[in-house]
């Protein structure tokens, strides 16, 4: 009963230390990165489509996006989707090829985005401390329905918080790294 319980919160913890990664992967830094427009919808005939499965998006410069579509009647697509999107770049058409220029950071937008980093750690860190309350929950249940002893509660409980503690650590580190990347020049 116990360990399927810590296996259920170890699982969740670690999909929202992922999700924090992926999120935090679109968040603009100093250089160019096809993972800043991978996640834009795009209107795919009627379907928003995340813009990484309709075209190949590469980074062949350090300010420099390409984007180049599968369907070359999505370029006016994947154009507008750019221009709506919240990354504030204007896209240059060359025939099929989408190119975005990316503007230097200034000191004061790299500030901006440490602030969306830090906001970000704070939703996962949310996240971990609902999945440690629905485990501890799901372990006094069992204790109350006479599943598990008292101790075996305890000890289960004890395991939650020390794997609580991990992905904390984990998410600290995460996010202390992306800001170093977000300011340095």
């Amino acid at each position: 009963m116990i360990p399927n319980a810590l296996k259920d919160a170890e699982t969740r913890m670690k999909g929202a230390v992922h999700a924090l990664e992926e999120n935090l992967a679109s968040i603009r830094t100093g250089r160019a990165s096809p993972a800043l427009v991978d996640k834009i919808m795009v209107d795919y005939y009627g379907t928003p489509t995340p813009m990484y499965q309709v075209a190949t998006i590469n980074a062949p410069e350090p300010m420099l996006l390409t984007i180049r579509p599968f369907d070359k009647g999505l370029a006016k697509a994947i154009e507008k989707a750019i221009q709506q999107s919240d990354l504030h770049i204007s896209p240059t058409m060359d025939g099929p090829l989408i190119r975005l220029n990316l503007p230097m950071m200034t000191t004061e937008r790299r500030k901006e985005m440490v602030k969306v980093v830090h906001t970000r750690l704070e939703e996962s860190k949310v996240a971990l401390r609902n999945v440690r309350r629905d485990a501890i929950e799901e372990l006094r249940k069992l204790e109350k329905d006479k599943k598990v002893s008292e101790d075996e509660k305890a000890g289960g409980e004890q395991q939650i918080q020390k794997m609580t503690d991990r992905y904390l650590g984990e998410i600290e580190q995460i996010g202390k790294h992306k800001e170093t990347e977000v300011m340095s020049v």
